[in-house]
């Protein structure tokens, strides 16, 4: 009998604590579980596009139309490569052929060329050379052939104008202009020459009655 009284005032004690020590346990289990569990791999960012060509072509010829089916652009070229993350094309020995809404034929030529996806924008490299030949205008008004020279061009047919950083050699009938840096606008017939700026204008003959 004192035997079983020991153990029952034993048990009694024991069961006194028997929560703090399951509270304990499972506070153990916790730290263990977080101690232990995987750790979650947090996403990478997209990795940017390179600047690698996706695409080559070789001795081709690229057009581009608007939405009436007219003829915009002819691209040509020896061997070109396309660019997916500028969506631009790169071409070696370049021949672009622009039309204006008139019919007006532009033609840009360079050693190497940079052009946006339809040919509105082209940046021209090396002997660089853009011509419209002689036309007459809506006003039955004869425009004399038109000549740029540079060693770079920047040219937007959209909006008929040209651009360069570097000396330009500018020929217009038998007129002739040179300076450091120009910005034409055919639309509006305006050419500002910046830098050292030279012109040689012919004598036109005089009107006869």
């Amino acid at each position: 009998m004192k035997l079983l009284a020991t153990l029952r005032d034993g048990w009694d004690r024991f069961s006194i604590y028997l929560p703090v020590l399951l509270m304990a346990l499972l506070a153990l289990g916790t730290y263990w579980l977080v101690r232990n569990a995987p750790t979650m791999v947090t996403p990478h960012s997209e990795r940017p596009v390179d600047h690698d060509p996706d695409y080559f072509m070789r001795d081709f010829s690229v057009k581009t139309f608007d939405a009436s089916g007219r003829l915009k652009t002819e691209i040509q070229g020896e061997q070109a490569w396309h660019f997916p993350d500028t969506d631009t094309l790169e071409i070696d020995k370049a021949r672009i052929r622009s039309l204006n809404e008139q019919g007006h034929v532009t033609l840009s030529t360079a050693n190497r060329a940079l052009s946006n996806a339809d040919g509105s924008e082209v940046q021209l490299f090396g002997n660089a050379i853009v011509v419209r030949e002689s036309v007459t205008d809506k006003s039955g008004r004869v425009l004399p052939r038109m000549e740029l020279r540079s060693e770079f061009l920047h040219a937007f047919s959209n909006v008929e104008r040209v651009r360069t950083h570097l000396p330009v050699v500018m020929t217009r009938g038998s007129d002739r202009f040179t300076g450091d840096r120009m910005d034409y606008d055919n639309l509006d017939r305006l050419m500002q020459l910046d830098g050292r700026v030279r012109g040689m204008v012919t004598a036109r003959p005089a009107a006869t009655r």
